[in-house]
């Protein structure tokens, strides 16, 4: 981008100058609409300078507007599938079993306490003699509804499937599974969206450079996704900036 403004601004330079030779040499006729169209042209790669400066700037502000509400979404998503992991074991595999269990699933609180009590067998083969043994004791002390725990009265998880900007229509693509880590299957899930689908409307060029960036503060790869199918994390892939992503 730096080299088009250069270039510009070099070709306005030129351009200046030539308005400056034609008022020097060209016949008195033919100055004022050579001058006119020279000026003309002036103000064309003026615009085209201002532009170039001005559009990555528009892209920018409606790129991070739109990752801001598609990351809320995804933290939404995130956290309703770590519930379903804790009360199940699994994550869910569509959002249709997902929002299911927000609507109906319980957290149980306990309470876990040790106790010493009579070791029966070893009271008996010392002969009487009183012989106590360490017991850890679990007790169910109340159920909270997973839903008012995580959205309280909000229902935004009805619609946690839905992109919220971009392509109208477009949802989360959502995957869950197991992978096998030392003969142990341990569930993982990911939900993402293409940044295509979320700013399909910007810019094109734009577009291409944002699905190619590699940056610590910027969203990277082709899509902002949390979670992974190749392995066990539930982070997101977009900086701090945007939001938790851990």
């Amino acid at each position: 981008m730096l080299t088009i403004i250069l270039i510009v601004v070099a070709v306005i330079l030129v351009t200046i100058g030539l308005v400056w030779l034609v008022d020097k040499f060209v016949p008195a006729k033919l100055k004022p609409v050579i001058i006119v169209l020279l000026w003309v042209l002036i103000g064309f790669l003026g615009y085209q300078t201002f532009m170039s400066v001005y559009k990555p700037i528009q892209f920018d502000e409606a790129k991070n507007k739109r990752y801001a509400q598609v990351i809320t979404r995804l933290i939404d998503i995130r956290d309703a599938q770590l519930a379903h992991r804790q009360v199940t074991g699994v994550f869910a595999p569509n959002f249709e079993n997902l929002i299911k269990f927000i609507d109906t699933a319980q957290y149980t609180i306990t309470q876990r306490r040790d106790t010493l009590v009579i070791d029966a067998e070893l009271t008996k083969r010392y002969g009487g003699v009183e012989t106590m043994k360490e017991l850890t004791l679990i007790d169910t002390l109340a159920f909270v509804s997973v839903k008012d725990s995580l959205f309280r009265t909000s229902t935004r998880y009805k619609d946690m499937m839905n992109v919220p900007v971009g392509k109208e229509g477009a949802k989360f693509e959502m995957n869950a599974g197991f992978i096998e880590s030392e003969d142990i299957k341990i569930p993982v899930f990911e939900a993402f969206v293409k940044k295509d689908v979320i700013l399909y409307d910007l810019d094109k060029d734009s577009r291409i450079q944002e699905n190619q960036v590699i940056s610590v503060d910027g969203v990277n790869g082709d899509a902002i996704r949390v979670g992974s199918m190749n392995e066990v994390k539930t982070n997101g892939n977009w900086p701090k900036t945007y939001g938790d992503n851990e």
